[in-house]
């Protein structure tokens, strides 16, 4: 629904996770009986849950662990892990410094260039406990950056940046040609991030294997607040998961849509499959978990940027393992562990055997869902009261 906001301009009405709700379906189903499994090409993961590529999220360690778990985890090629033989040195770095010099301190330890030989390195490192392996960098490095990762056995590549098109305008630097790009890689490719049908559906086009969606919802995230840009995941999510049906629809081809950022409870992941998306990738949940490298501490990608950082570091804290909070036991009363086990009793409740049958249920606009009746949780800030 549009509304006019002044004389002919209308502005379309969005919504994000807290404004709506899942209606319980007509039969329930067995949580164990569903099925969470997610495609990306030819890999089949058990769980439909990847992790950021930010540098308090994963490293090599953290890929390992998530990935035996059946998660994927992204190792960021612009970061200090390429840049950094011993990375856990400028994490002690960032993290001790008095937040009024965040900002410089993250300037500072990124103007070191990335070293191509790190690059090849962590993803044999990665491969090396058998396991699949992603990679993800901006598309200016894309072309330098991918044939290494291929190269040294690299399953998965990300082309990431804050709005991606396949159109892109410069007098400065040559553009991406994204379709050429997947050609060549002959490996899947998953390009993000963007929030709108054109866009989604002309990414797709070129062969991509999964697209990213979201500008600007994760934690440590200033874009929106920056830049003034940005969808609710909510309406981002329905209107992108419409372009992958409309060229499965003309095609037969099948590209999984990526809800990325803004979410950090059960919830809100199932929410987001119920949007329409394939999968889920999560930042600052698994920032909290005890193999995450940035110890209880997490930034955005852009943190560093050189002249325009839209970003901040952000505590939040670490609460248990990587498995506790993708399958439990959950120690926490906020939904934030055992996500996949708050995706299945979703599911269940709402009669939906797999992925693709619960984005088909029921939505309804309910503002007030988080709220309504939990006034005690609020006044004593525990459960859904610790919640935003």
């Amino acid at each position: 629904m549009s509304y006019f906001i002044g004389r002919n301009r209308e502005a379309r009405e969005t919504y994000g996770f807290d404004e709506i709700a899942l209606v319980p379906g007509n039969i329930t189903v067995d949580p164990e009986d569903t099925d969470i499994s997610f495609k990306l090409g030819d890999i089949r993961l058990s769980i439909p849950f990847m992790a950021s590529a930010m540098d308090g999220v994963v490293n090599v360690p953290f890929a390992v662990a998530l990935n035996k778990l059946g998660g994927l985890a992204v190792l960021n090629l612009d970061g200090i892990n390429t840049r950094y033989e011993n990375s856990e040195e400028v994490v002690n770095e960032i993290i001790h410094c008095e937040p009024s010099k965040a900002t410089e301190v993250f300037q500072k330890i990124y103007k070191t260039p990335v070293n191509r030989k790190l690059i090849a390195r962590r993803v044999e490192e990665i491969k090396k406990a058998k396991v699949p392996c992603a990679v993800s960098c901006i598309p200016q490095n894309a072309a330098e950056y991918g044939p290494i990762a291929k190269e040294a056995g690299a399953d998965v590549f990300v082309v990431q940046s804050t709005v991606i098109t396949v159109k892109f305008e410069s007098s400065m630097q040559k553009s991406l040609d994204i379709s050429k790009f997947v050609r060549e890689m002959k490996i899947p490719v998953v390009a993000g991030n963007c929030v709108t049908y054109r866009a989604s559906l002309e990414i797709i086009e070129t062969g991509a294997s999964g697209l990213l969606i979201g500008v600007g919802p994760g934690a440590a995230c200033t874009t929106r607040g920056v830049l003034g840009i940005g969808v609710p995941q909510v309406t981002a999510t329905v209107d992108c998961a419409a372009a992958r049906d409309f060229y499965y629809k003309k095609t037969g081809k099948y590209v999984p849509v990526i809800t990325d950022g803004g979410m950090l409870a059960g919830g809100d992941v199932c929410k987001a499959i119920a949007s329409g998306a394939d999968a889920v990738m999560i930042g600052s949940p698994f920032a909290k978990a005890k193999e995450a490298p940035g110890k209880g501490y997490h930034w955005g990608m852009a943190t560093p940027h050189a002249n325009l950082p839209r970003g901040t570091r952000v505590h939040v804290g670490v609460t248990g393992s990587i498995e506790q909070i993708l399958f439990g036991p959950a120690n926490t009363d906020d939904g934030t562990q055992n996500l996949a086990g708050a995706l299945r009793t979703s599911m269940g409740a709402l009669g939906c055997h797999n992925l693709r049958e619960m984005q088909l249920c029921r939505i309804i606009i309910a503002p007030s869902i988080k709220v309504e009746g939990k006034l005690l949780q609020k006044a004593q800030i525990v459960g859904m009261g610790k919640q935003k």
